[in-house]
């Protein structure tokens, strides 16, 4: 079956003047231009949407956008199961959180009493104290830990929520990246890699050799291998090679 502009505006909810602009930019053409001059929009080009649509919501550029779905390499069915794992994983981290709310609820109306630390349940709660030990062993300056402590301590739990919901897009962006082939040195990946140093400025600002200790954080300590493999199998090597390309080529 066959759509004009309008009739896939309406089932996607992607305006027409959008999907004009798709197709002058090379993002999405249609199938075929009828003898009326309309644009025809056939299965192929419903499913290369609603992997735009995917990776809009994952916050990539429509110019990386293009990148992947216009490669000849492109695998629709290997990328919807990338966005059903990533998915997935942010349904898991919803269903702890509504737990949550509802014991909370629970606890005001007098129903069930919550325990103490049941009430941070599902907020990621800080192992601070043995992440800075690692740290220290691996020759970063203790001073850096200190200023960190100091700052982390004035944020309050939307702060710490608005940072983590920043870095499950970033993960998910990386994990995408996987399944596409993406070389952790690629353009594309790099980008990605500067806005993971960019978040970790928040903390503090790692020089090249503190950034790839921290890759090498990652890498080693079992905490971190669990929260990694939990969003993608790859993702632990692939961002610790990542980091220490942009290292290597942008800091000092």
């Amino acid at each position: 079956m066959a759509y004009t502009v309008k009739q896939l505006a309406k089932l996607s909810g992607v305006s027409v003047r959008t999907l004009h602009f798709y197709d002058e930019i090379g993002l999405l053409k249609p199938a075929y231009v009828g003898d009326n001059n309309y644009r025809y929009y056939q299965d192929d080009e419903l499913l290369k949407l609603q992997q735009i649509l995917f990776y809009k919501k994952l916050n990539f550029s429509l110019e990386d956008i293009q990148k992947i779905v216009c490669d000849k390499n492109f695998d629709t069915l290997k990328a919807l199961q990338s966005h059903k794992s990533i998915l997935e994983n942010s349904l898991d981290k919803t269903k702890n959180l509504i737990q949550t709310i509802e014991k909370t609820i629970n606890h005001l109306r007098g129903i069930k009493q919550m325990k103490l630390e049941e009430i941070f349940e599902g907020f990621d709660a800080d192992k601070q104290a043995m992440y800075e030990n690692f740290l220290i062993e691996q020759g970063v300056d203790e001073k850096k830990i200190e200023n960190v402590r100091n700052k982390v301590d004035t944020w309050s739990k939307d702060d710490w929520m608005q940072n983590k919901n920043e870095a499950d897009d970033l993960y998910a962006q990386f994990a995408s990246a996987i399944e596409h082939h993406l070389s952790p040195s690629s353009s594309e990946v790099q980008a990605l890699t500067k806005k993971h140093f960019e978040m970790t400025k928040k903390f503090w600002t790692p020089n090249k050799e503190s950034y790839i200790g921290l890759s090498q954080l990652y890498g080693s300590h079992p905490d971190f291998v669990k929260f990694y493999n939990k969003i993608h199998p790859n993702l632990l090597p692939f961002l610790v090679e990542a980091m220490e390309v942009f290292a290597n080529r942008e800091l000092k």
